[in-house]
């Protein structure tokens, strides 16, 4: 294979050849016309790529031929130059040119416009072709807009010295492309004259037989729109159904039904015009239109309806009866041509140029299909008892432009055998795979759950369609009351809630009240410290005083104490009990008592909980169960319970099969099977942004979600503002050396690596990286000397020295561990009194160490991330500092509300130390663009950076500017 140049700076142009595919793109230097001799010597010396190509270019004010050194470049080599990468930005405007039409061309024979024809020595070639409307509006703008140089050939012979047209030399350009890519490059074998097919398979030129010839160039002068005056014209004319022939699908008196079924469909010939497009004649009344109409049908009428026959009879054999008729200006057409003409034919008809006309009236009747459930009754009971556990029968409903068919008409529509029916007084088109669904109309299963959330939105996913879907009255009620469930306030906060519950937390309750009363469950996903907890206890406190037993609340270890705190404040009158440590039982469970427990203990206890006869059971901080095959989700899923209810400020952390989890937890069914919500929703979804995937969730899920943002208007107006801002900072000398360091040595395993090894090399690069930014101690995993050897350091040192000179508190979060305990020495070293909360420390121990904050025992908080980004209440700070990117908005936004919630009466600031030039630069601009997908239920974790390219993996990484 010719090695292919570098295009930048080339000029091109296309020069044709015999047969089509022979031909090459020529690319040359502007100016070489001065090295035309050396040219020709290079041609002699034996390297057949690079000759001289004869071009006419300027010369003065005048133009001549000139033969430039040019290199010559094969079709299949041009086409991986053109349209296998992208062009550098300083090719020439010629070569840009070439470029689109070999786009263009490879695209016609994608989509078959291909076709056989003799080449001028007689060789079998495919020539592109026939161009649509609008493959001719291309090709003009692209014509308009080509350089002098792109077309630059002498034509040949000419005198005065003519240069070659620009839409000719692109035609012949796509001939080559379709004479080369419709053939077995492999097969380079010269034949004789022998099978019809060898001219047009092989590679090699190959001459063609006699009456293949004769053939093509009838073909070709039937394809000539040009010299064609007419063009013929299949227009489809359904039977006549009279008045009193009424078919059993409409009104009429017995015994006067008539069928339709054996009524044929024709085909009128006809001819439009080539100069008038709106004059269109029968063909039964050409021979006696007036000669006016004549003229314009062209003098060749009857010639061009005999060759269009012949060539649409090719296309679709069908067309071949009226070439044996006397008068050729019909044909009957059977059920099975109508098939062939609606699948197939007509397509076909229009790539030889023949058009085919539908009448209004086929397509005046929409018949469709919708989706039916229905709860079975039970016998000798009146109203079925209904839970989204049962089992529904589900249907068929066929309608005709939305208004659904009577049973008469449907047992009709099952036995149709044509592609038309006529019904309601007017034919209607059947699709087959329409009819296969019905004839399998018999009754089949749909979850109970799965028919609520079809109809909340309205569609039912069946065989991979969307399909309109219609519920019964008590799915359909059951539907109506969910759209405005929380609408209704008038629940009553408990008289036993010692509480006074903000507007939007009366909202909640009322909310969570009508949700679990109706045996369903959702997820209360709140900012956090918009007060879940208090919505929660508000909730049991209501359902105790219906009698409706007792509550489980399964939250992480370290929010034992604050549940017990909070259940004990704001209802003192309710028994709680902590369901852990060595000594838990049940044995004396109350009915209106509140069980604490933790995942941990639900994992190992969970046959033990299934006894208990739990009204209600809550998932605090339920993201911890968000996985749904791991053990803790798995163990959580077998503790029944009247209604579930799952809070959590983040529903979704990093995708939204997280959601799929949490939601099918509470609600069991209603998003369907996890697999084919990751196929139907959470691809279209992450992937593609399909806004009709995203509708279509939010209307399922709506009824089952309640999320409140403290930026939401009336929801937390007492707030204090909150400013956050990015504290750009650079590297050390140090930390640059290492950081080039790193990337060399670690890209260098990622480029020899694949899979899974790659994806570990990959993230721990990314660690590593991430490391050296924060301070190179933590990276050599040293214990100092720690000033002078870190630009994030140097950077917290100015901050507290403001912060703490103005008599305020901060937060220091990171994510690593390890770096905390850096900063601690540090902080130890400067006389700064510290906390240090990490995920050894005990629960008791931590809320200790939160008290003391709180109480002013010290203006610096340090905290592992995960340990300290969820569950306490520490609003003395007023700043919050993150030392490092978690690269999750949403995780982010959760460690900072440790401060910035309900009551906090002083402005947060926030600030992300970021070190520039480096890869977290560059993913702080990733994250901001995320951030507007994470609030719409999308996240973003780091996984998707190990599947970039080895380039754009480099490009991250690497130290510089940012763009």
């Amino acid at each position: 294979m010719t090695q292919q140049p570098d295009s930048a700076g080339l000029e091109a142009v296309f020069v044709p050849a015999d047969p089509p595919r022979a031909g090459v793109l020529a690319l040359w230097t502007p100016g070489g016309a001065d090295r035309a001799g050396s040219a020709d010597r290079a041609g002699g010396n034996g390297d057949e790529s690079t000759r001289g190509v004869e071009l006419v270019l300027p010369a003065g004010s005048r133009v001549r031929r000139t033969r430039v050194p040019a290199r010559l470049v094969p079709v299949p080599e041009a086409l991986g130059l053109l349209c296998g990468r992208r062009a550098p930005p300083n090719t020439t405007a010629s070569y840009r040119a070439w470029a689109s039409a070999a786009l263009a061309g490879v695209g016609l024979v994608a989509r078959g416009r291909l076709r056989p024809a003799a080449s001028p020595q007689g060789y079998g070639a495919w020539r592109a072709g026939p161009l649509d409307p609008d493959d001719r509006a291309w090709l003009g703008r692209l014509v308009a807009a080509m350089p002098p140089t792109a077309h630059a050939l002498p034509v040949p012979g000419s005198r005065p010295l003519r240069m070659s047209g620009a839409g000719a030399l692109v035609q012949a350009f796509w001939d080559a492309i379709a004479d080369t890519l419709a053939r077995d490059p492999d097969d380079q074998a010269e034949r004789p004259a022998g099978p019809a097919l060898t001219p047009f398979a092989a590679f090699a030129p190959t001459p063609l037989a006699e009456s293949v010839a004769t053939w093509l160039a009838e073909d070709e002068a039937a394809a000539d729109t040009d010299r064609q005056g007419a063009k013929l014209v299949l227009r489809i004319q359904p039977p006549e159904v009279e008045p009193n022939e009424a078919d059993p699908l409409e009104d009429g008196p017995p015994g006067e039904e008539a069928t339709t079924s054996a009524l044929p469909f024709r085909g009128v010939l006809q001819l439009r015009s080539a100069v008038d497009p709106s004059l269109l004649v029968d063909v039964a009344d050409l021979w006696a239109a007036p000669a006016a109409v004549l003229a314009r049908l062209g003098a060749q009428a009857e010639t061009d309806l005999l060759l269009a026959l012949r060539r649409g009879a090719r296309a679709w054999p069908p067309l071949g009866a009226a070439l044996t008729a006397a008068t050729p200006d019909a044909i009957d057409l059977a059920d099975a041509d109508l098939e062939d003409l609606l699948a197939r034919g007509a397509e076909a008809l229009d790539l030889v140029g023949t058009e085919v006309l539908w009448p209004k009236e086929l397509g005046g009747g929409a018949l469709s299909l919708k989706a039916r459930a229905t709860t079975p009754r039970v016998a000798g009971a009146g109203e079925p008892v209904f839970s989204l556990r049962q089992m529904l029968e589900f249907r068929w409903q066929p309608t005709l432009d939305g208004a659904e068919l009577t049973e008469e008409e449907i047992a009709a529509l099952a036995e149709a055998k044509r592609p038309f029916l006529w019904l309601r007084g007017r034919w209607v088109r059947v699709d087959r795979q329409l009819l296969d669904r019905l004839r399998r109309r018999g009754p089949r299963t749909l979850g109970a759950a799965e028919a609520l959330a079809a109809a909340l939105s309205g569609e039912l996913a069946v065989d991979d369609e969307q399909v309109e879907f219609v519920p019964d009255e008590r799915i359909g009620r059951l539907a109506e009351l969910l759209s405005g469930v929380g609408a209704d306030t008038d629940v009553a906060a408990p008289p036993d809630l010692a509480a006074t519950l903000r507007p939007y937390q009366q909202r909640g309750l009322a909310w969570l009240a009508q949700l679990t009363g109706l045996g369903l469950g959702g997820c209360l996903a709140d900012d956090m410290g918009l007060g879940k907890t208090v919505q929660l206890i508000a909730v049991h406190l209501h359902r105790r005083s219906l009698g409706l037993g007792p509550t489980l609340v399964v939250c992480p270890t370290t929010l034992l104490g604050t549940w017990q705190r909070e259940l004990r404040r704001f209802a003192p009158s309710t028994p709680v009990r902590r369901y852990h440590g060595g000594t838990r039982h049940l044995s004396d469970l109350v009915p209106d008592e509140v069980v604490l427990t933790t995942y941990g203990v639900v994992r190992r206890d969970h046959a033990e909980l299934a006894d208990a006869r739990w009204g209600l059971v809550v998932a605090d901080e339920a993201q911890h169960a968000k996985n749904p095959l791991a053990r803790t989700a798995r163990a959580l899923r077998t503790i029944p319970a009247g209604a579930r209810i799952a809070l959590t400020g983040t529903p979704v952390e990093n995708h939204l099969s997280e959601l799929w989890s949490i939601l099918d937890w509470t609600t069991p069914g209603l998003l369907g099977p996890l697999e084919r919500f990751r196929q139907k929703m959470a691809v279209p979804i992450e992937r593609y942004r399909d806004p009709a995937a995203t509708e279509r969730l939010a209307r399922v899920t709506a009824p089952f979600l309640l999320r409140r943002r403290k930026s939401d208007p009336g929801i937390a107006p007492e707030l204090p503002p909150k400013t956050e801002s990015d504290v750009v900072v650079g590297l050390t000398t140090e930390q640059a050396t290492l950081y080039k360091a790193v990337v060399a040595e670690v890209m260098a395993e990622i480029q020899e690596a694949e899979g899974v090894a790659r994806r570990g090399l990959v993230l721990a690069l990314l660690t590593a990286l991430k490391q050296v930014c924060n301070h190179p101690a933590q990276y050599l995993h040293e214990s100092g000397p720690l000033p002078g050897r870190s630009g994030k350091l140097a950077a917290l040192d100015d901050l507290l020295d403001v912060i703490l000179a103005e008599g305020e508190s901060v937060l220091i979060f990171s994510q690593y561990v390890e770096m905390c305990r850096l900063l601690q020495d540090h902080l130890d070293s400067r006389g700064v009194r510290n906390l240090f909360l990490h995920g050894g420390i005990t629960a008791r121990a931590r809320e200790r160490m939160v008290a003391d904050f709180q109480a002013g025992a010290a203006p610096v908080f340090l905290l592992s991330l995960k340990a300290g980004g969820v569950g306490i209440t520490l609003t003395r700070a007023t700043h919050v500092v993150h030392f490092d990117r978690w690269w999750n908005p949403a995780v982010e936004n959760q460690a900072t509300d440790r401060a910035y919630r309900i009551g906090q009466d002083h402005p947060v600031q926030v600030h992300r130390l970021v070190t520039e030039g480096t890869l977290e630069d560059r993913i702080a601009a990733v994250i901001e663009a995320k951030r507007e997908l994470a609030d719409s239920v999308v996240g973003s974790g780091e996984s998707w950076i190990a599947d970039l390219s080895d380039g754009e993996l480099a490009d991250l990484v690497a130290l510089g500017s940012t763009p």
